[in-house]
């Protein structure tokens, strides 16, 4: 499962590819891909069609591409999901679900084994798209308040790991990431939350 590092080294490595270009078309392969998009594969293309993209962003495990004008592409990788760029007349890899073609000719796909990922339209979210408003800021974000989150997670009534899992409080921390941290930090994880900095 990507975490917050897997997740900003795809952030990092689409940024100077889709920064400043224009979405030329797009092909909805598999319409599982874009489930999240309520109004359906027809209409992802149609939003899609035309945006000029900013720069990738990122909060925990979600990116998304903000679009001039306000909008935005929200994606989230699940367990195998991945971008690829590449030619528009390369062989395409088993289990390419959405081809965007861009206006230098490159073509980004999504490529998802497991579909547990998936792309959608945020309307309005190229700041920070609503549907993830209320994840957390997560430890990358120069904002991120080491203080009131340490307070926050002692006031709580929790195991330091369920903690550390609560995208609410930090986001981009999944199980195998939470492991190491707690093993590093010499803290079982079913550790009360009340006991921390005692």
């Amino acid at each position: 499962m990507p975490e917050l590092p897997e997740v900003e080294v795809v952030r990092a490595g689409l940024e100077p590819f889709l920064t400043g270009r224009r979405i030329a078309g797009v092909d909805v392969l598999d319409e599982r891909a874009v489930r999240r998009h309520e109004a359906g594969a027809a209409d992802f293309v149609r939003r899609l069609t035309g945006l000029e993209l900013g720069r990738p962003a990122r909060r925990g495990k979600y990116l998304w591409l903000p679009a001039v004008g306000g909008d935005a592409v929200l994606a989230h990788l699940g367990m195998s999901g991945q971008f690829r760029v590449d030619a528009p007349d390369a062989p395409l890899a088993r289990n390419t679900r959405v081809l965007v073609d861009l206006d230098d000719g490159t073509q980004v796909r999504f490529v998802d084994q497991r579909l547990f990922g998936g792309l959608s339209f945020s309307p309005g979210g190229a700041q920070l798209p609503p549907e993830i408003a209320r994840i957390a800021r997560d430890p990358f974000d120069e904002r991120f308040d080491l203080p009131a989150v340490a307070a926050a997670m002692t006031a709580r009534r929790s195991t330091v790991k369920r903690a550390l899992l609560d995208q609410r409080l930090v986001s981009g921390i999944g199980n195998i990431y939470a492991d190491e941290a707690l093993w590093r930090a010499r803290t079982h994880p079913g550790t009360p939350t009340r006991l921390l900095g005692a």
